[in-house]
């Protein structure tokens, strides 16, 4: 099928934010022939190719003078199934929860903790995505994705991908690869992991005693709609900084001043940091200035009351970050891409 584009699409139903931006020129793909069709498109209008998928993590601060192409190719599949381990592949227009869902509903686990984080399958390499004490490479296998260089369709494999916190070689080579497919290691007796945040107090509290991973996933959807805003009703890209890394003297400093400071030692010795605690700690917490506010409930996410626009939620994020290296001696770096 031939690729359709046109011209002066608003951007407000794409990203999460609700940011009223137009992109200059819109088209979706839902395979590699229509994604070259779009790469052919941009070059012919001379401007880039921005290549979105569920807005999730994005901030855009002016219309978009690109050709932008949305992500909506569908499909799962069973690759190897030896009766305990499966190897799964999922088309990057998937959404995300709803795909962990399906794993879930087979019997594969391992990306429990991952679940209600909004999105797409193809998006989640690019930032590694995490929550709860499991990243997206601890169930990685391997990718499919586009060279725009060269126009070479090209395998992944978990070394390749220079996987780390919230940063892989996608997001370091922005703009040069766009990612087709995903496949991921599931097992159906994948251990579970209780111990980070109030996972294993929530599944106490409901009297479940011996987890399933259907458990896990529904425990962590409810304390993150608790926590995190629903961006149908208030618009946001969920956690708007990455915890910092500090050195342990930094943290040891910190701990004296605040006994409450949540950290968390890493194997490297440094510690990470909670930067929730930290942006709380200061006041940020429900603060509001026009339309541009931080969640009165999770001091992590910035909000779009109605009708902010990005350089206004964008100001906020800078002012927060100044405030926290004042005050803390830390740097705040935004996890969204900035547009």
């Amino acid at each position: 099928m031939s690729l359709v584009v046109q011209s002066g699409v608003s951007l407000k139903a794409y990203n999460t934010f609700g940011v009223d931006v137009a992109a200059r020129y819109w088209a979706e793909a839902s395979d590699v022939q229509q994604i070259r069709q779009a790469l052919e498109a941009a070059r012919e209008r001379q401007v880039p190719l921005l290549v979105l998928g569920g807005g999730s993590n994005l901030l855009l601060t002016a219309d978009v003078e690109a050709l932008v192409l949305r992500m909506v190719g569908r499909g799962i599949r069973v690759l190897a199934d030896d009766g305990e381990h499966v190897q799964i592949e999922a088309e990057a227009g998937e959404p995300w929860h709803d795909f962990v869902l399906w794993t879930l509903g087979q019997g594969f686990g391992g990306l429990e903790n991952l679940s209600l984080i909004p999105g797409t399958v193809g998006a989640s390499p690019v930032q590694n995505i995490g929550a709860y004490g499991v990243e997206l490479k601890d169930c990685f296998l391997g990718l499919t994705a586009l060279d725009r260089q060269s126009g070479e369709v090209r395998e992944f494999s978990l070394q390749d991908c220079a996987f780390a916190y919230r940063d892989s070689l996608f997001k370091q080579q922005s703009g040069r690869w766009i990612i087709l497919r995903v496949r991921f290691a599931l097992s159906r007796n994948a251990p579970l992991h209780l111990d980070y945040g109030p996972v294993r107090q929530r599944l106490a509290e409901q009297g479940i005693e011996a987890p399933s991973a259907l458990d896990v996933s529904r425990a962590i959807c409810a304390i993150r709609s608790e926590k995190l805003p629903d961006p149908a009703v208030l618009g946001n890209a969920g956690s708007f900084f990455k915890n910092p890394l500090v050195p342990a003297e930094l943290a040891q400093r910190l701990q004296a001043d605040h006994a409450d400071l949540v950290a968390y030692p890493q194997a490297d010795g440094q510690v990470k940091l909670a930067a929730g605690w930290l942006i709380d700690k200061a006041g940020w917490k429900g603060y509001r200035d026009g339309d541009a506010g931080v969640h009165r409930l999770q001091a992590l996410v910035l909000v779009n009351h109605g009708n902010a626009t990005g350089q206004q939620l964008l100001g906020l994020a800078q002012r927060i970050q100044a405030d926290i290296v004042e005050r803390f001696g830390v740097s705040l770096e935004i996890e969204p891409n900035v547009l």
